[in-house]
């Protein structure tokens, strides 16, 4: 199988004026982010959001990340796959930012829940779509509950993934929802993240699903389900402080996103801070790994 890279941002938290929580440009964060991974070069396949995108749930916001997205996939000639998050609002998520998948025009869509089409298109419904990337199947699930913080997922939900996965892809499957299906050493969590995950874990074991991405807790964290790996991104907009002091919870001034290649043996998964700080050092490669195989010598 050929290697895929997945540029995985999560809880983006755009506004499409001002400054979030009065002191952090998350959309400029956002566009910083797609600009780095279009300057690095490098292919990419697909770039995957997984939830909270528009800190308000509003149109202009949401229109705001779609620019961003379309020009950076654009360029790369990558593929888009974007989640709900809690902070989201199903009908102008649609509306603003998946218009276009959701008639399948943007990647590679094989359909929603709805039929033909990505996810459906009343505003009400949860959106669950998937994308092929060459032989290499990303399954997006929405985990959230309107109005709440928490995630669930339906037995409708359930039965649709089992269905999903019932014939497994040429490369393998890739899970995507906001929720995270692992505990969080953040207290906070423990009445928003995802509820009874173990019924996640039924429908996918023995399953080709080689990794679950997953957002929300603002904190890079790794675990497995099902003996399935899970990835839960670092926050784009801001990070939460894993080590506050007891009692407290505190956002700090960090931003990240993640890389994830998928090969033939396995899954990588990587963290790529956001810095304006400059390099502490910028050496050429190939003259590097001379050098390092002449010393090996």
């Amino acid at each position: 199988m050929k290697r895929y890279t997945l540029i995985h941002l999560t809880d983006v938290h755009a506004v499409a004026d001002g400054l979030l929580h009065g002191r952090v440009d998350s959309t400029a964060a956002f566009r910083n982010a797609l600009d780095t991974v279009v300057a690095a070069g490098q292919p990419v396949d697909a770039i995957i959001l997984s939830g909270d995108i528009a800190d308000q749930g509003d149109e202009p916001s949401y229109r705001l990340v779609a620019r961003a997205l379309e020009k950076a996939a654009g360029e790369l000639g990558a593929a888009v796959v974007v989640a709900m998050g809690n902070h989201d609002e199903r009908g102008a998520f649609r509306s603003a930012l998946v218009g276009d998948q959701a008639d399948g025009q943007v990647g590679d869509q094989a359909g929603g829940r709805e039929g033909d089409q990505a996810g459906g298109q009343v505003g009400g419904e949860p959106y669950d779509v998937v994308t092929w990337v060459g032989g290499l199947r990303i399954v997006t699930l929405d985990s959230t509950v309107p109005g709440e913080h928490h995630g669930e997922l339906s037995a409708d939900q359930l039965e649709w993934l089992a269905s999903v996965l019932a014939e497994p892809a040429p490369d393998g499957s890739v899970l995507v929802l906001h929720h995270p299906p692992i505990p969080s050493v953040l207290p906070l969590m423990d009445g928003i993240g995802l509820r009874e995950p173990e019924r996640l874990a039924r429908t996918l074991a023995g399953s080709d699903v080689r990794i679950v991405l997953a957002g929300h807790t603002h904190s890079a964290s790794a675990g497995t389900l099902a003996g399935i790996p899970v990835w839960v991104g670092p926050g784009g907009a801001y990070a939460a402080d894993t080590m506050a002091p007891a009692g407290k919870t505190r956002g700090i001034p960090s931003q990240a996103f993640s890389r994830v290649d998928v090969t033939e043996d396995g899954v990588i998964t990587t963290v790529v801070p956001m810095t304006s700080a400059p390099p502490v050092y910028e050496l050429d490669t190939e003259v590097l790994l001379s050098h390092l195989a002449g010393h090996s010598g």
